[in-house]
């Protein structure tokens, strides 16, 4: 009878350890509002309606929406299309350096695009998008300037290479 309660009483507790680590979330992705949290961020530029990701007071790096994309293509923005897929461990891995760099960059003809990449947040603008560019994978980086690509580069960047290739655009 004692071997049954110490049996049942190990089998709780890894029972319980088990869920704990369950709700854990071990997917490297920020905090739902981490910009807000971390940079005091909580709104989109103005005339943009896209949900704020990283950045600061000069420049943003947002959630795809395609009246943000049309408007930035308006008025001549540099911008990056950063092709994300949330299955992805390269995207999820990469997301912190790419918000390190917006978080540093100060340059207000510059804006981002998280665009949806075939998951299950994917919609017919960000398909169009994919198509127009022929981004083939998810971590892709398209940088227009002018509405001209003037990057298209499917491998990963840290922080820095944001930083270098963003300034030479």
């Amino acid at each position: 009878m004692k071997l049954i309660r110490i049996i049942l009483f190990i089998f709780l507790i890894v029972t319980a350890v088990g869920c704990a680590a369950k709700t854990q979330d071990y997917s490297n992705k920020p905090a739902e509002d981490s910009a807000e949290l971390s940079f005091g961020i909580t709104k989109a530029p103005s005339g943009y309606a896209g949900k704020v990701l990283a950045g600061n007071d000069k420049t943003k790096y947002l959630e795809f929406n395609k009246a943000d994309y049309d408007k930035a293509l308006t008025e001549k923005k540099k911008i990056l299309l950063y092709f994300y897929a949330s299955w992805c461990p390269i995207c999820r891995l990469e997301q912190p350096d790419t918000f390190a760099a917006f978080n540093e960059i100060k340059d207000p003809e510059l804006i981002g695009f998280r665009v949806n990449y075939k998951d299950g947040d994917t919609d017919a603008d960000e398909e169009a998008l994919a198509k127009e560019f022929g981004v083939a994978y998810q971590h892709t980086k398209v940088i227009l300037k002018d509405g001209e690509r003037v990057v298209k580069a499917p491998d990963s960047w840290d922080k820095q290479r944001y930083l270098d290739e963003l300034a030479k655009v």
